[in-house]
């Protein structure tokens, strides 16, 4: 616990940008809000919901400052800068030590942690949890193919239609997870459901080159990379190229042996409180191509084989 603004060699302050300014303006306006979310949190916990006893005369609701402070192992002098919103550093250990005593669940800490501008640790690769709801709805979009997926290209949840568009190309990856990526990147020419693969492939990789970016030395990702660079030339040399990209809608032209071809638009859908979890639509760019897509959606599970001797059993893209 340091205080940022420490005295050092006296001199003439250098000029200020307009960019300086609106960026301390930023800063000065982050640290207000800290500290009137500090103050509004502190209010809501009572003494006994930590374990004190209730004391006398409180002329306010919630913990002291003290009280905070004791329960986080901080000065009282910094926990009050603190609620201030005085310029000094926090570090993670200290900010999750008051999240503790405010009793912050984990969407409150990473805010917290943002309004502080101390980055947020996240697990290595958490195991994902959808709302039920979510299956209702991709069930709801049928005939349209759609599917939940991570920022990896796990593929989370899917309804009948998009499992029948990926029927021939259902391998996984070492950790048993159905991958988009991984699919795309070993299924052989027979069996590879993307006519426009040359146009999709290199948007996987610098997609996922931007979301690697955010989990750079955890286990779960860093396997997966070596996975992928052993498996397949090609992905290794996009992955040479450090391309970075964002999601965003894109044509994908697919191959099904019952259907045919179909030009699909896939849109992309972010769901709350999932972090880096995604819907994906795909909706049919022409007449034609609902005419097929509605075909692909009569197909009964399970109810043929697919080519290249893989028999329907989930998807992969």
């Amino acid at each position: 616990m340091t205080v940022a603004d420490t005295p050092g060699t006296v001199g003439p302050a250098p000029a200020r940008t307009p960019s300086d300014r609106a960026g301390a303006g930023r800063r000065d306006r982050r640290r207000t809000e800290l500290a009137e979310y500090l103050r509004a949190r502190r209010a809501r916990v009572s003494p006994e919901d930590v374990g004190l006893p209730p004391g006398l005369r409180r002329r306010t609701p919630g913990l002291r400052r003290e009280e905070v402070a004791q329960l986080a192992g901080v000065g009282v002098t910094w926990y009050t800068w603190l609620e201030q919103g005085r310029r000094i550093n926090a570090s993670e250990q200290v900010l999750t030590a008051v999240a503790r005593v405010l009793l912050l669940d984990a969407a409150e800490r990473e805010h917290l942690f943002r309004l502080a501008e101390v980055a947020v640790r996240r697990p290595a690769h958490p195991e994902p949890v959808l709302d039920p709801s979510t299956q209702l709805i991709l069930d709801a979009l049928v005939p349209l193919p759609a599917a939940v997926s991570n920022s990896r290209y796990d593929v989370l949840a899917w309804n009948s239609s998009y499992e029948a568009l990926f029927a021939a190309s259902r391998t996984r990856t070492a950790d048993g997870w159905f991958n988009s990526l991984w699919c795309t990147v070993t299924s052989p020419d027979c069996c590879n459901p993307f006519l426009n693969r040359d146009e999709q492939l290199p948007q996987m990789v610098a997609v996922l080159r931007g979301a690697y970016g955010r989990h750079v030395g955890e286990p779960a990702w860093e396997e997966y990379v070596r996975s992928l660079l052993a498996a397949s030339a090609e992905f290794r040399e996009l992955w040479a190229r450090q391309e970075v990209s964002s999601r965003a809608t894109s044509l994908k032209v697919f191959r099904h042996p019952l259907v045919g071809v179909m030009r699909l638009n896939a849109t992309y859908l972010t769901i709350p409180g999932v972090p880096e979890a995604y819907v994906a639509v795909y909706t049919p760019d022409s007449p034609q191509d609902r005419a097929r897509v509605e075909r692909l959606a009569a197909l009964a599970p399970g109810g043929w084989t697919a080519p290249c001797g893989h028999t329907r059993t989930g998807p992969t893209g």
